[in-house]
């Protein structure tokens, strides 16, 4: 074989490849899917009937029971990331509250807004679909070093990623028309890693998370709820899970 015809064959196994990890690499809702898939529920959940579909656009979803608007004035759509504002809760209280997506970045800005507090907030109120896992991480360390506590006030949600930041409140206070969720988390894989080493990283960062539970304090099983759960749908914590988990250390109305 010459080199000429050699590099020739390189060429074409490495077109092969490309186009086999492209393919590899579309997403699955472009798959046709074989049968029909039955409607989740809607409404409030209640035991036995909590898993609902996820839309992160939707910051007030059918899911969550809402007989009043949430005690914070917040807008009708999600900003495109995560924001940080200190507002008037209910009793007149001051709380920190993070309102949006948790995009990549996120973690170095609220970093930066930490640093630029005159005293670091008691309570941090969450408000969030969700988002990058790791950047959820990094901001709960935030959290637990500056001794905050972390809430959950009536009509807002928390999921995908979120309560991942809620675990790192010292005291951890729910209320029962709010509404926390897990499913499975997507990790930052790039698109040409070959599959074993993207299932690698996977492994890796779900260990980081749980190794994060465990440093906060919360009970590791809490995982069990996000592996079971596609990253279509969303499943809802009720209280006897929060409090199992030590995700809530209270209860709130």
């Amino acid at each position: 074989m010459t080199i000429g015809r050699g590099l020739k064959w390189a060429l074409v196994a490495q077109v092969v490849l490309a186009v086999f990890l492209v393919i590899a690499d579309i997403d699955r809702s472009w798959i046709p899917r074989v049968g029909s898939q039955p409607p989740l529920p809607s409404g409030p959940v209640s035991p036995g009937d909590q898993v609902r579909r996820y839309d992160p656009s939707r910051p007030h979803p059918e899911f969550t029971d809402r007989p009043d608007r949430p005690p914070i004035d917040l807008p009708s759509e999600f900003p495109a990331r995560l924001e940080f504002s200190m507002v008037d809760a209910a009793d007149d209280t001051r709380v920190l509250l993070l309102n949006g997506p948790i995009n990549s970045g996120d973690s170095e800005r609220f970093t930066n807004y930490l640093a630029g507090m005159n005293t670091p907030p008691e309570t941090v109120a969450l408000n969030s679909p969700g988002g990058v896992v790791s950047e959820a991480l990094s901001i709960g360390r935030g959290l637990r070093e500056a001794e905050a506590n972390t809430i959950m006030l009536p009509g807002m949600i928390c999921l995908s990623s979120c309560p991942y930041m809620f675990a790192a409140g010292q005291n951890r206070h729910v209320s029962r028309t709010a509404a926390l969720g897990l499913h499975q988390h997507y990790y930052e894989t790039p698109g040409y890693m070959p599959v074993f080493l993207a299932v690698e990283g996977i492994q890796y960062g779900q260990g980081q998370t749980l190794e994060y539970l465990i440093e906060m304090g919360v009970n590791p099983g809490l995982m069990v709820y996000s592996l079971n759960t596609p990253p279509e749908e969303i499943y809802l914590l009720v209280e006897e899970e929060l409090l199992q988990t030590q995700l809530a250390t209270e209860m709130i109305e």
